[in-house]
């Protein structure tokens, strides 16, 4: 840490002539006593036991400020890098224990009280000029200012580091949590207990697009019982038992205006599974495959996604495999058969009529389509196999139709 001191440097007891720290010096030790008595009876929560270790840090703490100032009058330029350590440590305490400010403030107050009466008190009977009195006076409250003044800094550094460390105590369960086998519950309890995270049953995997500019603004608005995980150029936010806990509508809130995929919800164990999910359906929108926007639950769009995003050679294999016989006829006739083969596929009785309500042909036209199926394809036509490896290709090709403007063929 870099110790400056600047709190405690061009101050009024620069101004104060050395006599006075002659006269204080032998009077320290009982008004060090005083004061220890005075702010245990007027500040509640420092009313321990003086043989404890907060009593020893309390005298340890009124002595050192109590002879500091004296070197201050007598040493203006010396260096207070050992009393700057221990005033802003005894911040650092405060929040380390989990008390606030406000108690420590308070002793400081009171300290400065009883300073300045008995300062002055033996200023007087010392018989010191009034103006050096008076500058006493204003030396002692700038003095008890400065030490305040670094103590909130090591309240605050303090309070700041631990921020730190917590935020990447929640980012390691968040990357537990994700992972594909994570540890037992039992095992994550000791880095939920670090994060102060408590483990819920179930959990949802939301994912968007990190924003450019971090991810700062995104989480000041969220509640502190979701986390935080950014992976390259993605953010995930982990919503504990989100059915029940009612903050799916403030992570909505804090996510406006961004396409962010809802996982579905799991038990806590495959959070990584919701993830998954909602990683999917998002790149559907990132690759332009479907106008996503706002909130979108990754359930209504999964069917879509795993035909849409598999590996595309993969792809151009079962197309070929499925319905290589309609590969080599003119393209508005292969066309016209693979809206016919799907009208098929999907009917109940598997009957001409039924073909040709569905297309909105005249039933002979669907008897036509249908024979030239059955020479295409013979008995493949009854192969559970074919018929669902048939469907998968069928619909991924209506999809991408679709996404480009094409309109179905006519019933020609």
């Amino acid at each position: 840490m870099q110790v400056s001191g600047r709190s405690l440097a061009n101050q009024p007891w620069r101004d104060l002539p050395v006599e006075v720290a002659t006269v204080l010096r032998p009077r320290l030790d009982g008004i060090a006593l005083e004061m220890i008595e005075v702010i245990r009876q007027q500040v509640r929560g420092y009313r321990r036991p003086l043989d404890s270790a907060f009593g020893r840090d309390l005298v340890a703490a009124v002595r050192r400020a109590l002879h500091q100032f004296v070197e201050l009058i007598e040493n203006p330029d010396g260096s207070q890098r050992d009393n700057v350590v221990f005033f802003r440590g005894l911040g650092r305490t405060e929040f380390r224990v989990g008390r606030s400010m406000d108690l420590l403030q308070a002793a400081y107050r009171v300290g400065a009280r009883v300073a300045c009466h008995r300062y002055v008190e033996i200023a007087r009977a010392a018989a010191l000029p009034t103006d050096t009195v008076l500058s006493l006076s204003e030396a002692v409250l700038a003095h008890i200012n400065a030490l305040a003044e670094e103590s909130v800094r090591g309240f605050a550094d303090a309070e700041s580091q631990s921020s730190g460390q917590r935020s990447r105590q929640r980012r390691a369960l968040a990357e537990r949590l994700l992972e594909r086998d994570p540890d037992p519950a039992a095992s994550l309890e000791p880095l939920a207990a670090q994060a102060e995270w408590a483990l819920p049953t179930s959990i949802a995997c939301l994912t968007t697009r990190k924003p450019s500019n971090g991810d700062s603004g995104v989480l000041a608005e969220l509640d502190d019982s979701v986390l935080v995980l950014p992976r390259g150029s993605e953010l995930h936010l982990l919503l504990p038992d989100p059915d029940a806990n009612g903050t799916l509508g403030e992570v909505e809130a804090a996510l406006r205006g961004r396409t962010t995929v809802l996982g579905p919800t799991v038990p806590l164990r495959k959070a990584w599974l919701s993830m998954n999910c909602a990683r999917l359906v998002l790149r559907l929108a990132n690759r332009g495959l479907a106008d996503l926007a706002g909130l979108v639950p990754a359930t209504e769009h999964l069917g879509n996604a795993v035909l849409l995003l598999a590996n595309d050679q993969i792809s151009d294999v079962l197309s070929e495999h499925a319905l290589g016989s309609l590969t080599a006829l003119a393209s508005g006739k292969a066309q016209r058969l693979e809206e016919t083969l799907d009208a098929l596929l999907a009917s109940w009785g598997r009957s001409a009529p039924e073909v040709a309500s569905t297309l909105g042909i005249h039933p002979q036209t669907a008897r036509n389509r249908l024979r030239q199926l059955d020479e295409l394809l013979g008995d493949r036509l009854a192969d559970p196999t074919f018929r669902f490896e048939a469907e998968i290709v069928l619909r991924t090709r209506a999809l991408l139709r679709s996404m480009q403007g094409e309109s179905p063929t006519g019933a020609n």
